[in-house]
């Protein structure tokens, strides 16, 4: 079944499949998703300017008493927010002894290191030196001018969202042994949607590629129909774009939810012990409809986030082993091309 370009908002946002395609009877999509189209928008996000700025958390998850932790390309790094709301961040370890400050509480907006009582307040103190932070309202950045090796900018490149404040935002983490580069180009491949994740999509065409006569973007731009139960379906369509290197956005461009946003940031991690790379997968779901039953329907903005973490959950599942199966392939010289 060739799915209809979605029009503008109907009166139900559901859909009935009429005539429901079989999995094997779909249309094979491997001529189209050629390696060389995927390989040259890859490119091109990689080498779109970052200014050093990596995704390190949800915004949510940033508590009162302790630090936010992680790290970027082995560098610890920890962030807490200061008596006064703001953000601090700055390497994960203690400048007295080397104590893991991800370990340590925070009182009153001062880091206390739990080993002897050390104080940071976010400024710099005895080498340990502060490092550029953002919070955009849904995610946390921290600049690493030594791990990116570009020019540094003063704010990360954002996408545009739906206003926050009429929408519902929701964040998923994952990690896989893989590079970031992997993740990208999944992303970079919508044609294997309905093939490998056929619970959640179905009847899906790219109907536009970065070579396509025409294209105003680069861009995939992807009709498709997302379950909900049996023939019962949420016809739209989407656009995928990398603004930054490690960042690819997919934007509902028409049909129900126009506007709403699915982002996928990737973080390296550092090796693990074998020397294998992790990446760190951080996808942000900021949805937004204009219908008046969704200014209702975020009253319940807790069950809601819940429900779209595990739907994220659930397809990254799929895509990291995608991801990490791409990597053992290049690092093995065995990719295909």
């Amino acid at each position: 079944m060739k799915p209809r370009r979605p029009a503008g908002r109907t009166r139900y946002p559901l859909s009935l499949r009429r005539r429901p395609v079989r999995w094997e009877k779909q249309r094979p999509t491997w001529r189209e998703a050629r390696p060389a189209l995927i390989a040259e928008a890859l490119k091109r996000a990689q080498a779109r300017p970052s200014g050093n700025w990596y995704v390190v958390g949800a915004t949510r998850d940033l508590r009162d008493d302790r630090p936010s932790a992680t790290t970027v390309a082995g560098q610890e790094v920890v962030v807490w927010r200061t008596a006064d709301g703001r953000l601090a961040a700055g390497p994960g370890s203690c400048p007295h002894l080397g104590a893991p400050l991800a370990d340590s509480p925070v009182r009153c907006g001062t880091l206390v290191c739990h080993w002897h009582g050390l104080a940071l307040d976010g400024g710099p103190f005895a080498g340990w030196e502060p490092l550029p932070v953002h919070d955009d309202g849904v995610l946390v950045w921290v600049r690493l001018d030594p791990v990116g090796g570009e020019a540094p900018t003063r704010a990360p490149v954002v996408p545009a969202r739906p206003a926050l404040s009429r929408s519902v935002a929701a964040v998923w983490t994952g990690v896989g042994i893989c590079e970031p580069e992997d993740v990208v180009a999944n992303r970079l491949d919508p044609w294997h949607g309905a093939w490998f994740h056929p619970y959640s999509f179905v009847d899906l065409t790219v109907v536009g590629t970065p070579d396509s006569e025409g294209t105003d973007e680069d861009g995939f731009t992807v009709d498709v129909s997302f379950k909900v139960a049996g023939r019962l379906v949420v016809p739209v369509r989407a656009l995928f774009t990398t603004p930054e290197p490690r960042t690819v956005v997919m934007r509902i461009t028409e049909g129900e939810g126009a506007g709403s946003v699915v982002e996928t940031h990737v973080t390296p991690l550092g090796p693990d012990e074998r020397g294998r790379p992790r990446t760190a997968v951080v996808e942000a779901v900021v949805a937004s409809s204009e219908r008046p039953g969704f200014a209702a329907a975020r009253t319940a903005a807790p069950v809601l986030r819940r429900l779209m973490a595990a739907g994220a959950a659930r397809l990254w599942r799929d895509d990291l082993a995608y991801a990490e199966r791409r990597w053992l392939l290049r690092s093995t010289g065995r990719f295909p091309g």
